[in-house]
């Protein structure tokens, strides 16, 4: 695995190939485009990697050595609503619907033009751009303990309404979305609130307090919202 590191201000980006030239020239030309850039030439090393970082948009080669591509985007899509973009030299209309079936943004064919690539992932992104929600809109925990409706913005405590603030459920869906997933202050920042967020990183811990005061049945030892200490935040509901 290797890591372009550019300005960032785009996010990171996943880019999964086992060819090393295309690895390194698309991982290259996303750097050059402002994210920081993660490269997997296997499929086992891709989702390492997705768990561990604070992916913004996946690249994703059909044909790896280790495991098809298709599987890879399965597990992710198991997780989160990352855009996604097949890359594959696969020619037939069935797999290309099959791609898009298993929820792949966009399927590029071999070979692409990096204008291509750049153009498609700008569009998947913006179309992503105000989606901080999980794979179901509307998401049950703990047995129906805690609801939350994305779609609505409603969220219930026992059957009873809970009222948040916008900084509070962006977190809430921030976390949700990535369930397991650790997020330090500053992740936790640039995924829920944005990169134009200009309070304090502590300001998190302060939302995060009140958060677990709306929807904790005890906040000192809280059952969603999860403190690993010395690391960050992350969503303990089942």
């Amino acid at each position: 695995m290797s890591i372009h590191r550019a300005s960032a201000r785009a996010g990171s980006v996943l880019v999964v190939d086992d060819e090393p030239k295309i690895l390194e020239v698309v991982s290259a030309f996303m750097g050059r485009c402002g994210f920081e850039v993660f490269s997997a030439a296997t499929g086992r090393e891709a989702l390492e990697i997705f768990e561990r970082e604070n992916i913004a948009l996946v690249l994703l080669d059909l044909m790896l050595p280790d495991m098809p591509g298709e599987d890879v985007c399965r597990a992710i899509r198991r997780r989160s609503r990352v855009p996604l973009i097949m890359l594959t030299a696969k020619i037939e209309e069935e797999d290309m619907l099959e791609g898009l079936e298993l929820g792949a943004d966009d399927y590029i064919r071999k070979p692409f033009s990096l204008r291509e690539l750049g153009a498609r992932a700008e569009a998947a992104l913006r179309r992503a751009s105000d989606d901080v929600v999980p794979l179901a809109a509307k998401s049950s925990f703990n047995g129906g303990d805690l609801t939350v409706n994305f779609e609505t913005g409603a969220v219930r405590k026992r059957g009873a309404e809970v009222y948040l603030t916008p900084s509070e459920m962006k977190i809430l869906a921030a976390l949700i979305k990535y369930p397991g997933k650790i997020f330090n202050r500053e992740k936790l920042i640039a995924a829920a609130l944005g990169e134009d967020f200009d309070g304090y990183d502590r300001a998190v811990d302060s939302h995060v307090k009140n958060l677990r005061q709306k929807i904790e049945t005890d906040p000192k030892n809280p059952r969603y919202i999860l403190t690993v200490h010395g690391v960050g935040y992350k969503f303990g509901g089942t």
